[in-house]
């Protein structure tokens, strides 16, 4: 330690000082612990994990889309047809294919009610695999 006369009583007064040599061994400690657990995460053993594929897979997948336009008009696969016809298509798609997939969508200007009413029509053939585009597509695309 420094001692420095001070002018006041003549008493000496104590200067502080920094001690470096108690730092350098916190950081050392610190280092040393930070290297120890960073080398024992490697030694963490994991249960395997089979993730979900969310890409698009290789599978052909028979999806039926049916679009509501805006005048009311229903395409089936892009195919125009008559909105007696939905029942009885989509009861004929239910018995020939194992795994029914609708997607419906519609255009700029189909209407809500009309939407609802394929996506009934769908309930009451029994095909629960049903997606909605929330995207609006050009009219019979």
């Amino acid at each position: 330690m420094l001692l420095v006369p001070c002018r006041i009583h003549g008493a000496v007064r104590r200067r502080a000082r920094v001690e470096i040599i108690p730092l350098i061994d916190v950081i050392f400690f610190l280092l040393a612990t930070f290297v120890l657990f960073t080398l024992s995460l490697s030694m963490i053993r994991a249960l395997p994990v089979v993730l979900p594929y969310g890409g698009k897979s290789d599978e052909k997948t028979d999806v039926v889309t049916i679009q509501v336009s805006g005048e009311g008009a229903i395409f089936w696969n892009r195919e125009l047809i008559e909105p007696a016809e939905v029942p009885g298509r989509l009861a004929h798609y239910k018995t020939t294919t194992n795994d029914p997939r609708v997607l419906v969508t519609g255009d700029e200007r189909a209407r809500f009610g009309a939407t609802i009413a394929l996506l009934d029509e769908v309930n009451r053939a029994g095909i629960a695999k049903v997606s909605v585009e929330t995207r609006t597509r050009p009219t019979g695309r």
